[in-house]
């Protein structure tokens, strides 16, 4: 029978019109070549069936779309008599990938990524795509500091058309910053400016902070940080003039070279105000931080201008422009500056949108927002809104915009985008500290329960001296005025007897309460609340004679009904890491008539954070104060669980856990007072060859401290002082605090624990 092939298909698909072959009706249709693709997939490609008429266009069309499945390499069309003969030749398929010598990453996790791109196992092999795939690996390890890796790619032959992929990787080591020079730096020392580097080269920290290897996003942020150091300091006409960065032959060590004109050092000789002002010169002025005969500091020029436009924002001018230009005496080496205010057009908030919140509800996020819609846009308003919407924490992202409403001109919405984040969560971790030893503690809570920004928890905490198991339950607005309403379920054994600083006794308490909050403005709080609550107390021969004769005297088991109030004010920028602000706390608790015993106890505490660049660029001081009064009322003494204590890492560092104060005659047990009064005062500085890292900081502190009995009169030459250096590091393990304090003016009878340490976060 005779065949006839057709040739020349593939490169004339969109060309001649020339037939190759007489067109005949299809009477049969074979498939031949294929080895694991099913016959049936091929004829579900096929655009000619049997009873079609196979002309030119047709066969052309059949290649065309077989060779657009990517299953073949190869298509040819055959014709014996009235049968069309399809001859194929597959692709092979990937039968596995594989690595080899891969260990700055995971296999794993590479797999993946390539099975994302199509390079996967049982996948059809390209070639193109194991090229891609080739130079992608090379490029992750480029950013990983590898610039010596090299990969070597093998593909396999196997049978049944398959192939196997290999990589072979051969790493080497990581290039290491060796030198960072920074030339032309004359008025300002080198070290002085490297300081404000991110990069750097190599010490005992970089393992964990990486900043040894080269980054040109950190050098891009290292540079801006130079520029701002040189203008912040008066230089006007600083300028980088170029930077290199090279990289040895062994492709090991990477040098780095900033080239610099420093300029002259120019003051301010005046500063002036032009444009529309709107409001009142002399407020305005008050705005301007930046006084003539100052050194020029373009920190104090771009806050100067940023106070003015929040200002105009807050008067509903949103788009105001506020823009400063100098003029430079070089030969006196003087600017003046003239402010020059465009105000624009005054503005409000046509509409309030709210996205994004697919498990919250629309009131959870409003009844937030400080901006009103159809009112005058304030830009104060706006900024409180966003913080107050971050400040939930069920958000992992919350932006603020203020587009303008197309076709007018004084009017814009304000849209709030928030991207949410699982808010329910279960957590065990563990801890330890030098006084409480292990502390295993575990926590279920969900803090956006149902979408509604109510809040259920159980927790668990654990150690040989506390144990606390406790459900609460919180509705931030219990109305719709913010006042919020919660309530606690709760019990709390104490187990001193294991502590050779404070008198044995055990405790067990099981109690509830209701509580209420009511804020009265944007930073202060109220609180209120009232519980109840059952106490049995055991104590042994071994326990102080003051706490058996309480026990006598009153009984082992007690009930206490308990009326709190507080008031909050905190301003601290970060809980983690705070650099700045303050908070005040004032609370005070009575044991109500209507249970068995009769006390009261009130507390106060201050706090600030000062940001301060003495001695170290990027430091804050940090001053706590603390004072305590508790006493017993008609005819009842203060219970001796409810005493104050003082001495450790939480108050007076240097001196043993909870030592100091009064102590038994026979046991030398510390037994605690009705006063206290504790005060710190930290220098705290990021650790030398970190940067800017945040997350280890070093300290320097003098405490001072003391805890009174009832009737004894209160002296500030009873108070105790410690120094010494502090360590706190945010590890991956949880927060870290290490201290080591000596005491200035110990008594004989204190008890003294210079290195003091605490693991994880205690409850």
């Amino acid at each position: 029978m005779k065949k006839n092939l057709i040739a020349g298909l593939v490169a004339t698909l969109f060309a001649s019109t020339a037939s190759a072959f007489e067109p005949f009706v299809v009477k049969d249709i074979r498939v031949e070549g294929i080895q694991r693709t099913e016959a049936g997939t091929v004829f579900s490609y096929l655009p000619v069936k049997v009873g079609d008429t196979l002309n030119d266009d047709k066969a052309s069309q059949t290649i065309k779309t077989l060779f657009l499945t990517g299953f073949f390499k190869d298509v040819r069309l055959e014709i014996e008599g009235n049968v069309l003969v399809v001859v194929l030749e597959e692709r092979p398929v990937i039968s596995a990938v594989d690595f080899v010598g891969m260990k700055a990453f995971e296999k794993d996790q590479i797999i993946k990524g390539l099975k994302e791109v199509g390079l996967a196992e049982s996948r059809i092999f390209d070639r193109a795509m194991v090229d891609k795939a080739e130079q992608e690996l090379k490029r992750q390890y480029l950013t990983r500091g590898y610039y010596a890796a090299n990969i070597k790619t093998t593909v396999t032959p196997l049978e049944r058309n398959r192939v196997g992929i290999n990589f072979n990787v051969e790493e080497g080591e990581i290039a290491k910053i060796n030198q960072i020079s920074i030339i032309g730096a004359q008025a300002i020392a080198e070290k002085e400016l490297l300081d404000n580097f991110e990069l750097r080269t190599p010490n005992w920290l970089t393992w964990y902070t990486k900043n040894d290897q080269y980054s040109k996003q950190k050098l891009s942020g290292d540079l801006e940080n130079l520029r701002s150091y040189y203008l912040n300091r008066g230089y006007l006409e600083f300028n980088i003039d170029s930077t290199q960065v090279s990289i040895t032959p062994d492709k090991l060590d990477i040098y780095i070279t900033i080239n610099i004109s420093e300029g002259e050092k120019f003051t301010v000789s005046s500063v002036k105000l032009a444009g529309d002002l709107l409001l009142p010169e002399g407020e305005i002025t008050k705005l301007v931080i930046l006084r003539p005969g100052e050194t020029f500091s373009r920190e104090k020029l771009t806050e100067t201008t940023k106070l003015i436009s929040e200002r105009l924002g807050n008067e509903g001018y949103a788009f105001a422009n506020v823009n400063a230009a100098p003029e430079l005496d070089k030969n006196k080496h003087e600017a003046a500056f003239t402010i020059f205010v465009d105000p624009g057009r005054r503005v409000y908030v046509r509409q309030v949108n709210v996205t994004g919140n697919t498990r919250s509800r629309d009131e959870v996020v409003r009844r937030e927002l400080r901006q009103i819609e159809s009112s005058w846009y304030d830009g104060d308003s706006i900024n409180k809104s966003r913080t107050r919407v971050d400040r939930l924490g069920y958000f992992e992202d919350v932006t603020v915009e203020t587009p303008a409403v197309p076709g007018v001109t004084d009017q814009v919405d304000l849209n709030v985008s928030v991207k949410e984040k699982p808010t329910g969560n279960i957590m065990m971790g563990a801890g330890f500290s030098s006084a409480e030893k292990l502390v295993l503690s575990a926590s279920v809570q969900q803090q956006n329960l149902f979408g509604s920004g109510k809040t259920v928890g159980v927790q668990l905490n654990t150690s040989r001296i506390n144990k606390i198991y406790s459900f609460s339950y919180t509705d931030p607005y219990y109305t719709i005025d913010g006042i919020s309403r919660g309530f606690d379920v709760y019990q709390r054994n104490t187990d001193t007897s294991t502590l050779t600083t404070v008198g044995a006794y055990r405790s067990n308490t099981v109690g509830g309460g209701v509580r209420f909050g009511l804020p009265i403005a944007e930073d202060d709080y109220i609180s209120a609340g009232l519980s109840v609550d059952s106490t049995k107390l055991t104590v042994d021969s071994f326990s102080p004679v003051r706490y058996q004769d309480y026990v006598n005297q009153f009984g082992s088991a007690n009930t206490t009904l308990l009326g709190t109030a507080g008031w909050i004010k905190e301003t601290i920028d970060s809980r983690l890491y705070p650099t700045k602000g303050y908070s005040n706390r004032l609370v005070g608790s009575i044991a109500l008539p209507g249970g068995s015993l009769r006390y009261y106890q009130a507390t106060y505490q201050h706090q600030h954070f000062i940001p301060t660049s003495f001695l170290w660029r990027g430091s804050t001081l940090m001053l706590n104060g603390e004072v305590g009064y508790a006493n017993g009322y008609s005819g009842r003494q203060l219970p001796f669980f409810k005493s104050f204590y003082a001495g450790g890492i939480g108050s007076v560092r240097g001196y043993d856990t909870s030592s100091l104060g009064p102590q038994d005659p026979l046991t030398t047990e510390s037994l605690g007072g009705n006063r206290r009064i504790v005060g710190n005062a930290e220098y705290l500085f990021p650790l030398p060859g970190s940067g800017m890292d945040k997350s280890v900081r070093l300290g320097a502190f003098v405490d001072g401290g003391q805890v009174w009995a009832q009737g004894t009169k209160m002296s500030l030459g009873d108070l105790r002082y410690s120094t010494g250096l502090s360590l706190s590091w945010s590890s991956p393990m949880g927060p870290l605090k290490f201290s080591f304090a000596n005491p200035i003016n110990k008594k004989p009878e204190d008890r003294i624990q210079r290195l003091q340490f605490q693991m994880g976060t205690m409850f």
